[in-house]
């Protein structure tokens, strides 16, 4: 158990020092002091050499490009469809934002246009908001992830149709 001048003292040494989160368990309890951090946001590329991705052949053709009525693809025009696509990737692990703040409209949904320097949205990692760029001109056809998701290194992220 911490006695309450021992927590009044630990808060003022983290604010003094350029520590932004203390966290200590004594006895079985636990006690976590985090600095409120301030959010800067960095522009970042993917890096140049990312490696070539595959479509799944799961992946199918968005229902704005099938007509009313029509037969539905085969699996080898979806394939062809899909291998058709610019895939943007996350460039680190973090977390996938849609929009600059909860109250914000998306940078980018399913049919906007993009050219190779429109940002399409934020990771955060690290408490440091990373704009990220579309790095190619073309049509948003697919989000493949949730705002507020974890996502990995290399992970797709959205599916462009290039110009």
């Amino acid at each position: 158990m911490f006695k309450l001048s021992e927590i009044k003292e630990l808060i003022k040494l983290v604010d003094e020092t350029s520590v932004h989160e203390l966290e200590i368990e004594n006895e079985g309890t636990r006690l976590l002091i985090r600095k409120p951090g301030k959010s800067e946001i960095v522009t970042v590329q993917a890096p140049v050499a990312a490696p070539a991705y595959t479509v799944a052949p799961q992946a199918s053709i968005p229902t704005s490009q099938v007509q009313p009525g029509a037969v539905q693809p085969t699996a080898e025009e979806t394939k062809e469809y899909a291998s058709n696509l610019h895939k943007i990737v996350s460039p680190m692990v973090g977390t996938f934002y849609i929009s600059s703040s909860p109250d914000a409209a998306p940078y980018v949904s399913i049919g906007s246009k993009v050219s190779d320097k429109t940002t399409v949205c934020i990771i955060e990692a690290m408490k440091l908001m990373n704009e990220l760029e579309a790095e190619v001109k073309g049509e948003i056809v697919e989000i493949l992830v949730e705002n507020g998701q974890l996502v990995e290194y290399g992970q797709p992220l959205f599916l462009v149709k290039p110009e």
